[in-house]
């Protein structure tokens, strides 16, 4: 444990980026962060008797960066090869969908017609999605920046690709948009420290976050949180 402590938080300190611009994940505000992620953080730094400072960030980019410059020893993230380079993952403990907002008269019904000549996508820079979408979309064209819903609009762009939670939420704020229920991504959502740290560091992490997952510690803070519809992982 204490080999486990010292390798995950030289500093004595655990150093924890949390991404507030996930609202499944994290609530609140950056002096009060809230959420599942905050709840495993600190359910980590109690195991290992380490005092814990949360690292609050507006997009999962600045989490990454935050993690990869050395400023955060643990950061919650979407499993994706382009970040896995950098970062070494535990199983997921929560799966979160991607899907798209379009414009109630659009044509489009399916993700497969998504992706055609002349789309354009809104999506948020450096998110799990934008990721996802520009690696496999073959036609169509992704568009970025601060949030997806705002370039989509601002931009009078033919789709805006979100997690299903929040964008659910504000097709029903607009009625003059509608929801492509069918999803174009999984979203596996995990624990990750830098690729540098030993493997029985990630081991451990790796085991927490499935003793998390099975006694239920995860599915109560998720509905403590107000995010029940969120969906646990299984086990890995």
């Amino acid at each position: 444990m204490t080999t486990v402590a010292g390798d995950l938080a030289p500093s004595g300190v655990l150093r924890a980026s949390i991404n507030l611009g996930n609202p499944v994940l994290a609530q609140g505000t950056t002096e009060a962060p809230a959420g599942v992620t905050v709840d495993i953080a600190r359910e980590l730094a109690e195991r290992l008797e380490l005092p814990l400072e949360l690292v609050c960030f507006d997009a999962a980019r600045k989490s990454f960066e935050a993690m990869t410059t050395g400023r955060a020893d643990l950061c919650f993230l979407a499993i994706d090869p382009a970040r896995a380079t950098e970062v070494a993952f535990t199983a997921p403990y929560v799966v979160i969908e991607g899907v798209y907002a379009v414009p109630r008269e659009s044509a489009l019904t399916t993700v497969a017609e998504v992706d055609a000549p002349g789309v354009r996508i809104g999506v948020k820079q450096g998110s799990a999605y934008d990721l996802h979408l520009t690696r496999t979309l073959r036609e169509a064209t992704v568009v970025r920046g601060a949030e997806g819903v705002d370039v989509f609009r601002a931009e009078g762009l033919e789709a805006a690709a979100g997690i299903r939670q929040p964008i659910t939420r504000y097709v029903a704020e607009h009625p003059e948009l509608r929801l492509i229920d069918e999803r174009f991504m999984q979203i596996q959502q995990a624990v990750g420290t830098a690729k540098s740290k030993r493997p029985e560091t990630v081991a451990y992490l790796h085991d927490l976050i499935e003793d998390l997952k099975s006694s239920g510690f995860v599915a109560r803070s998720l509905t403590a949180s107000g995010q029940a519809d969120a969906t646990v992982a299984p086990a890995a």
